[in-house]
C-alpha cells in the first residue's frame, strides 16, 4: 500500500534511496511519533500493518486486498500484541519485523530489475553500513559506548558531555589540531560511533546533539525540533518517546 503514484526505484543508487525513505519513516513511527502509533494500533481493530515509504512518511492500516500484492507486505496484527507485552518489548519487536520487511522490499526491486551479483552486494553493504531499526529503538549499537560517553559526578551518577547545550564546534584548525592531547582526540572518536535516536544517523561535527535524562539517548536538535537557545533553558530534557509514555494498568 503506497502514498500517492511512486515510481518503482530502477538502479542500486534508487533501491537504496527508496529504503532511507521508508526506514526514516518507520524510525519516526517508533520514536518521534511513538505515542501517535501506540494509538493507532488498536487491538479491537483488524490486523493492522506498519508501513513506511520513500517520501520518510509512515503509515498503520489493513494490509493491501491485491494478491500477490505490489510489493512484500509487512508483518500482519502488529496491534494484538500492543497490551499483552511491556511497551519497550513490543516496540523491539515491531522493530524487528520493520526491518526485514525493508530488506525484502529492496531486494524485492532488486530481483524485479535483474541486478546482479554486483549489484546486490553493493546494494547489501549501503544497506548494512546503517544502523538497523532494532538497533536504533532499542539502542542496542550504542551500549558498548554508553560508559565512555557518561563521565560519573560527585554524587556518583553519570551526566552527559556538554552537547547537550552547545552546538558541535567546527573541526580545529590545524595549528589548534596539533594541541589536542590524545583523551579529546578519542572522545571526538566516540561521539563519531553515536546514533540519533530519531533518525538512525551518526554523530557529525557541526551538528547540535541533545540527550535525553531519562533512556539516555542523542537526537539531533532538529529532529526533536529543538534549538541550542532552547536547550539552555531546559533543567531536563525528556524526548518525545519518554514525553509520552503513559503509565500501564
Amino acid at each position: 500500500m503506497e502514498v500517492g503514484a511512486h515510481k518503482s526505484p530502477r538502479t542500486v543508487e534508487e533501491v537504496f534511496r527508496d529504503f532511507k525513505g521508508r526506514r526514516i519513516g518507520l524510525i519516526k513511527a517508533l520514536t518521534t511519533d511513538v505515542e501517535e502509533f501506540f494509538q493507532r494500533c488498536d487491538p479491537e481493530k483488524e490486523n493492522l500493518c506498519l508501513y513506511g515509504f520513500p517520501t520518510e512518511q509512515w503509515e498503520v492500516n489493513l494490509p493491501a486486498e491485491e494478491v500477490p500484492p505490489e510489493l512484500p507486505e509487512p508483518a500482519l496484527g502488529i496491534n494484538f500484541a500492543r497490551d499483552g507485552m511491556q511497551e519497550k518489548d513490543w516496540l523491539a519487536l515491531v522493530a524487528v519485523h520493520g526491518d526485514a520487511w525493508l530488506l525484502s522490499v529492496a531486494f524485492y526491486f532488486g530481483a524485479r530489475f535483474g541486478f546482479d551479483k554486483a549489484d546486490r552486494k553493493r546494494l547489501f553493504n549501503m544497506i548494512n553500513d546503517l544502523p538497523t531499526i532494532f538497533e536504533v529503538v532499542t539502542g542496542a549499537s550504542k551500549m558498548q559506548f554508553k560508559d565512555k560517553l557518561g563521565v560519573t559526578t560527585h554524587s556518583g551518577s553519570k551526566s552527559k558531555p556538554n552537547l547537550k547545550m552547545e552546538k558541535i564546534s567546527k573541526p580545529p584548525s590545524k595549528d589548534e589540531s596539533e594541541g589536542l592531547d590524545e583523551e579529546e582526540e578519542d572522545e571526538e572518536e566516540e561521539h563519531g560511533d553515536t546514533l540519533c535516536g530519531a533518525c538512525g544517523e551518526n554523530y557529525a561535527q557541526d551538528e547540535f546533539w541533545i540527550c535525553c535524562d531519562i533512556c539516555e539517548r542523542w537526537f539531533h536538535g532538529k529532529c526533536v525540533k529543538i534549538t541550542p537557545a532552547r536547550a539552555e533553558h531546559i533543567k531536563q530534557y525528556k524526548c518525545p518517546s519518554c514525553s509520552n509514555k503513559r503509565a500501564r494498568p
